[in-house]
């Protein structure tokens, strides 16, 4: 379901600062303790997850990681709604995980406001570089997203997709 919102409301701006800056002291310095730190503002983060440094996003409190979870180089999730990635996931680098987007209207864009939608990721699903998933997309269990895709529909489960935009090449 989309939900909008005001990103530029002094709540909203003061929470991304504090992310942001969490995010950027991560990447800085991709300590375990700054790992730990990045892990404790997400919304919930299961045992044995990675994330390479470069990871930026905006609230990370509707951030769901399962188990053994792998985020590369570079990861960008814009989470104005919530992102679920399920247990034994690999994200590749460069990947950008968005769930905002905006009026499509020119008038009505002038408002500013943002749109946002739930992305799901599900178990052991392989999400190659470069890879962009838009709002409100559902990715099945397994399945595999070739580097470069544009992911704007739902992934069926066991499938490999690929392109711009992401089409079923084949099941696996």
């Amino acid at each position: 379901m989309k939900k909008r919102f005001d990103s530029l409301s002094p709540e909203r701006l003061q929470t991304r600062k504090q992310v942001h800056e969490v995010c950027r002291l991560f990447s800085k310095s991709p300590s375990k303790g700054n790992l730990k730190r990045l892990k404790s503002i997400f919304g919930s983060c299961g045992q044995d997850v990675f994330i390479e440094s470069g990871f930026h996003c905006d609230y990370a409190d509707g951030i769901f990681l399962g188990d053994r979870v792998f985020i590369n180089i570079n990861c960008t999730i814009l989470d104005g709604a919530e992102v679920n990635i399920g247990q034994d996931t690999l994200i590749g680098p460069n990947v950008q995980i968005l769930t905002v987007s905006h009026d499509v209207n020119p008038q009505e864009r002038l408002n500013k406001y943002n749109y946002a939608t739930n992305i799901q990721i599900g178990k052991n699903v392989w999400v190659a570089a470069g890879v962009i998933i838009l709002p409100g997309v559902t990715i099945g269990d397994n399945s595999v997203i070739g580097a470069g895709s544009v992911v704007s529909k739902d992934v069926d489960p066991d499938s490999l997709y690929l392109g711009n935009p992401a089409v079923k090449v084949k099941s696996l």
